[in-house]
């Protein structure tokens, strides 16, 4: 899958752009807070109908604008398709494929896959488990149909059990049972889609990891739900100590996942180098394993991901990326040399690439490079 162009008006800073991409590598060179996150995060909400920063649809809105418009012309499965978006204050947003707009934003998820490789992710390592949760469901989410509802309905009905651990009444234990009924059938799609993740991945990311710093790093990551399998009526018998806590205690939401280098985790034994490392082979693992579950190369979005690292680990990236695994790229930084090394990696090997300048929100076409063979 690529995307072929993307039309943008009154995005954060962006007052209007329209870009026409490389099927291959695409970069973007400017200074901090220039724009160049900020054309990313348009094709984060194409794909995730959300902003990766987490800000609200309004937040969205370039200051003074009353809305903001996306669309992006996609080649995906042989055939062209096009999705378009349109942000404004206080109302839904509208996202529409082929003209025709969703009922439910859920059903979007999943079709145009997108792997994000960025500074957030050192969150992945130093964060709460919440964060490292939100890394499998993402997985699990675009790759397998029942994952997604099944989040949201156990979601749904953890609220409601926790409205009635804090109701001042004792509830009707028939009401709880319901509930419960119900979190236990999403828990089990829940658990062991994020059970397959991890062990789907594992090696995909030992093998990412050590091409980038070589064998002496041994990387983990190991899955820890809250409840075990053979744990039958998980929370029924947790409801006296739940009702003492005021929240529910166990399950899916309270899952953990261990992130280690030898045995240890991440946090406490890494240098910053080695948690950028970590963290960047874990994403490009991510993109392998949607690759091989859907059948389909997810865009690859790489921002500023050579902060923190020696030369060494950023020219393993260099060859990892540009060894035409990784489908469509777009990568920004403010440093040139890393974006042209890139370049003349990727154009090395046949494939074409873009290269723009950003400032204030304007894009400027530097080069375009065509592709040639080595030795050329």
């Amino acid at each position: 899958m690529i995307v072929k162009r993307l039309t943008l008006t009154g995005f954060k800073n962006i007052a209007g752009a329209s870009l026409e991409f490389s099927p291959r590598i695409n970069c973007l060179l400017g200074d901090n807070g220039m724009g160049k996150s900020n054309l990313l995060d348009a094709l984060y909400v194409l794909s995730y109908c959300r902003s990766f920063s987490g800000l609200a649809d309004s937040a969205l809105i370039r200051r003074g604008d009353e809305f903001a418009m996306l669309r992006g012309d996609y080649r995906r499965r042989g055939a062209d398709e096009d999705i378009a978006a349109v942000l404004r204050p206080g109302r839904r947003k509208s996202l529409k494929r082929g003209g025709k707009e969703y009922g439910r934003l859920a059903d979007h998820i999943g079709l145009f896959p997108l792997v994000l490789v960025s500074p957030a992710d050192m969150e992945l390592v130093s964060g709460e488990a919440g964060e490292r949760r939100r890394f499998l469901d993402q997985i699990a989410a675009q790759s397998e149909p029942r994952f997604l509802d099944a989040l949201q309905r156990y979601g749904q009905a953890l609220m409601q059990r926790n409205r009635l651990l804090k109701a001042d009444t004792m509830a009707d234990g028939a009401l709880f049972d319901a509930i419960e009924l119900q979190m236990e059938a999403a828990a089990t799609i829940i658990t062991e889609g994020r059970r397959r993740v991890v062990e789907n991945l594992r090696p995909l990311f030992a093998a990412t990891y050590a091409a980038i710093a070589g064998a002496t790093e041994v990387p983990g990551i190991t899955y820890r739900p809250s409840i075990l399998p053979d744990e039958t009526t998980p929370w029924s018998a947790r409801r006296a100590r739940d009702r003492a806590a005021g929240f529910t205690t166990a399950g899916p939401h309270r899952d953990e996942v261990e992130m280690l280098i030898g045995d240890a985790p991440v946090r406490r034994v890494a240098s910053q180098g080695q948690a950028k490392t970590y963290t960047t082979a874990l994403r490009l693992a991510q993109h392998s394993l949607l690759h091989r579950r859907m059948g389909i190369s997810p865009l690859l979005l790489l921002d500023d991901i050579f902060d923190k690292l020696d030369s060494r680990r950023v020219a393993a990236i260099v060859r990892l990326v540009g060894s035409g695994d990784y489908g469509q790229i777009f990568i920004t930084d403010t440093n040139r040399a890393h974006l042209d090394e890139i370049v003349g990696e990727i154009a090395g090997s046949g494939a074409p690439a873009r290269l723009w300048s950003v400032s204030d929100g304007n894009f400027t076409l530097l080069d375009d490079v065509e592709p040639h063979s080595n030795g050329q």
